[in-house]
């Protein structure tokens, strides 16, 4: 069976994004001048890490469908991490639903245009 093993990130203003997810989630980037990429590192243990690009073209379209892969993020705290991305500069996609026997999740849009989900494992969540 295949899995996502890497994810990536499109940026107009790479520079503030990576200030953004560093501030919510604690992620490390790192810039490869040689051909304008960041690594990201998410963390220890399951889960994967990533990268970012300068995005080439237009943004995502308010209101849209989503016309890229989208991440989910797990969370320990799924009310505290939304309020972080609020006050960093996110807004609202979608709020928080629980999905029954499994856990919580909502979907935010970052100061970039793209949309990201954050998830907390409840398996009472109903």
């Amino acid at each position: 069976m295949a899995r996502i093993v890497h994810f990536e990130v499109h940026a107009a203003n790479p520079d503030s994004t990576a200030k953004f997810y560093e501030s919510v989630f604690g992620w490390k980037f790192q810039h490869i001048p040689a051909i304008d990429y960041w690594m990201i590192a998410t963390g220890e243990g399951p889960g994967i890490d990533g990268g970012m690009l300068r995005r080439r073209g237009d943004p995502p379209v308010s209101g849209q469908a989503v016309n890229a892969h989208m991440c989910t993020i797990g969370v320990d705290d799924i009310d505290a991490s939304m309020k972080a991305a609020l006050a960093a500069g996110a807004t609202l996609a979608l709020p928080k639903m629980a999905i029954p026997n499994t856990g919580h999740v909502a979907y935010l849009t970052d100061p970039e245009g793209n949309i990201f989900g954050v998830f907390q494992n409840d398996p009472a969540a109903k």
